[in-house]
């Protein structure tokens, strides 16, 4: 495999400062899935946890090597799980945390990166506003601004996720990777092939929110005007070329599925599996349904990344009346 940023040395390093709380996660084979969709799954959860999704993984590392330089404040845009690991962790180590999020973002996600102690502020924008704020306060303030996906922090600490894939379950036949920025497709990617190259790795995308995707099949950065899908994690419009060279060394593929399919795919986490989770979690679950026959008799792996959801929002979409044709 050709080189990416990302290195297995400092992958391993980067166990020892992330808290204990967030790694070795669960990994089980849920046969309760099995018969629905076809094949055997595996689930690696990520959401039992302080923050209920895997980001904190990357601002462990982040928030470790700041206190370790004596720096004391740090900036993000976030839709939202970004900033509250963000807090998290800084709020740990003393740091003077600025989250940056759209005024649209999930409210429950809002609401904790405040409980966190985080300085919120909103721009009456997306996501890409967002980074453009973030950008502005960390240049004007003099203090450090963290990327997602772009800061090889946050790749390296998602990729101790695949450690741990890879070192528990030596054995599997594809992972399903939710692809928002890139950092945990592009972490976890790298150590799959590094170290598990016969497993493929699927990166899966909302058919609302397909830059990155667009961009993996045309090797090159493809941005979109909009965004619409309930996935909010994983919607934005403007790749990082740095994270998509990466990305095109690690990925077998990137698919795009319908928000029917996300919703099914969030359903059967929940009747089938016991999970709630938010819908950028059930991205792997909506490419199973999408296309069975590519899956059938296999054993796939899917990144349940993330449980921060509206419950209002989560009630209205699970709730709904399954579609036969898509479930």
């Amino acid at each position: 495999m050709q080189e990416t940023r990302l290195d297995t040395a400092r992958i391993r390093e980067a166990r020892r400062v992330i808290d204990p709380m967030f790694l070795d996660t669960p990994l089980y084979r849920c046969e309760a899935l099995e018969p629905d969709l076809g094949c055997t799954v595996s689930i690696k959860l990520e959401t039992a946890n302080p923050v209920r999704s895997f980001k904190a993984r990357g601002t462990e590392v982040v928030a470790n090597l700041l206190a370790d330089t004596g720096s004391r404040a740090v900036v993000c845009a976030s839709a939202g799980n970004l900033g509250q690991a963000l807090a998290w962790s800084g709020r740990r180590r003393g740091l003077d945390v600025t989250v940056v999020a759209s005024r649209f973002a999930t409210a429950t996600k809002l609401d904790r990166i405040r409980a966190l102690d985080a300085k919120l502020e909103l721009v009456d924008g997306d996501h890409e506003m967002a980074r453009e704020r973030a950008a502005a306060i960390a240049g004007g303030d003099g203090i450090r601004l963290v990327e997602d996906s772009l800061d090889i922090e946050t790749c390296e600490g998602a990729a101790t996720i695949g450690l741990e894939l890879v070192d528990t379950m030596p054995s599997f036949d594809a992972v399903l990777i939710a692809l928002g920025g890139g950092a945990l497709a592009t972490g976890v990617g790298h150590v799959v092939k590094a170290m598990a190259p016969e497993a493929e790795v699927i990166c899966v995308q909302p058919l609302g929110a397909p830059a990155m995707t667009h961009s993996w099949h045309r090797r090159r950065v493809v941005t979109t005007d909009s965004t619409h899908t309930i996935a909010d994690g994983v919607s934005g419009r403007c790749p990082i070329p740095d994270v998509l060279d990466d990305l095109l060394l690690v990925a077998d593929d990137a698919v795009l599925v319908q928000e029917a399919s996300i919703i099914a795919g969030m359903r059967m986490l929940l009747n089938h599996a016991g999970l709630v989770v938010e819908p950028s979690a059930a991205l792997g679950i909506a490419a199973i349904i999408e296309d069975r026959d590519r899956f059938a008799g296999r054993h796939v792996v899917t990144i349940v990344c993330g449980s921060n959801v509206d419950v209002d929002a989560y009630h209205r979409w699970v709730g709904a009346a399954p579609d036969s044709d898509t479930i």
